[in-house]
């Protein structure tokens, strides 16, 4: 029976060890995305060759046929008629690289899960989940291409609605490998006598995520270059080259101004949720395995809303943008730990 309990601990481990590592993998493509979005590199690869596309340009013949490929879309035509070859390779680079860590991914994941599949590591809990994801992987590969696609012919950039669900669905990947690595990390079940509120938790999770797919939205329409003040808008709190009316409309995603506007709001919402979460955790003893995830939480909260702030004053400058984007990253990953801890058994 010890034998027994040591070997399921030992393949635990191993399926944890590569989870994280995924898991570590996808937070990466997340902020190499953002750089090749804040570099406006997306579209310098302007062809989806899943096989060829591996390998990059190797001789002056193929990088100035890449370059002829890229002079034929409208964000040339219209934007970066007069970048040189060296210069597109510098965005070129940024593509490159984005695209290429996902194949990376795509391999690293698919083959240790039919290993693992095979050698029974995987508990039949799981493995509809970790498919799942695969699945999950590919749609994303998928999304990027079709996100790519829409400022291939008329538009000079990419549909923010667009990015924004390639973002967001980067996200819930990195969610689903992370729960699954807590899983993974903590086999053994245990209760707790109380849970916060059990919407709470997951609640703030959702609102965080929600803030992500907004603030994609900000980034694909340049908005958060322009009302470079905080805490008003210019002298005003709501923008004043908007009505309420454009608030309330179905084209109110499509006005710059707007969406900043919502993100900042959707921000403080968050950060009063927290405060709640906070006072509840602090205040109650029986939730005394939970103090220190929230403290995590709202100290990371204030540093996304400071980061966030000093990339609205710069404006959008791209190393605050950046440092923003990774932010996010280790906040969702703390409040699912959040939700983790809190479930009734873990």
């Amino acid at each position: 029976m010890y034998i027994n309990l040591m070997t399921v601990e030992n393949k635990n481990n191993q399926v944890s060890i590569w989870l994280l590592l995924i898991t570590f993998l996808v937070g990466l493509m997340i902020i190499v995305g953002g750089l090749t979005r804040l570099t406006d590199s997306g579209l310098s690869i302007t062809r989806w060759d899943l096989f060829k596309g591996i390998l990059p340009p190797i001789n002056s013949f193929e990088w100035n046929k890449a370059f002829d490929l890229y002079k034929k879309i409208p964000e040339f035509k219209l934007l970066n008629y007069s970048m040189s070859l060296d210069e597109f390779k510098v965005i070129y680079w940024w593509e490159y690289a984005h695209r290429l860590l996902g194949r990376i991914i795509g391999i690293l994941y698919i083959v240790p899960l039919i290993y693992f599949t095979f050698k029974k590591y995987i508990t039949k809990k799981t493995i509809f989940s970790l498919y799942l994801i695969f699945l999950l992987i590919c749609l994303q590969g998928f999304m990027g291409w079709y996100m790519v696609q829409s400022g291939l012919t008329e538009r000079t950039d990419v549909s923010h609605y667009r990015l924004s669900i390639h973002l967001t669905l980067a996200f819930i990947i990195l969610i689903m490998l992370f729960w699954n690595f807590l899983k993974y990390k903590n086999s053994i079940k245990f209760y707790h006598n109380k849970q916060l509120p059990y919407f709470l938790p997951k609640l703030f999770l959702f609102l965080i995520i929600l803030q992500i797919s907004i603030g994609a939205l900000v980034s694909g329409l340049d908005a958060g270059k322009i009302y470079q003040s905080w805490p008003l808008m210019n002298e005003s709190y709501f923008p004043n080259d908007s009505s309420l009316d454009d608030l309330i409309s179905l084209k109110s995603f499509e006005v710059p101004s707007i969406v900043q506007f919502i993100h900042r709001n959707v921000a403080y919402i968050i950060f009063l949720l927290c405060t709640v979460i906070l006072i509840i955790t602090f205040k109650n003893k029986d939730f005394f395995y939970l103090r220190k995830t929230t403290l995590y939480i709202f100290l990371l909260l204030l540093l996304q809303i400071l980061l966030g702030i000093f990339t609205i004053l710069s404006g959008a400058q791209i190393i605050l943008a950046s440092m923003h984007q990774i932010g996010s990253i280790f906040l969702i990953s703390t409040s699912l730990i959040l939700v983790f801890k809190n479930s009734k058994i873990n």
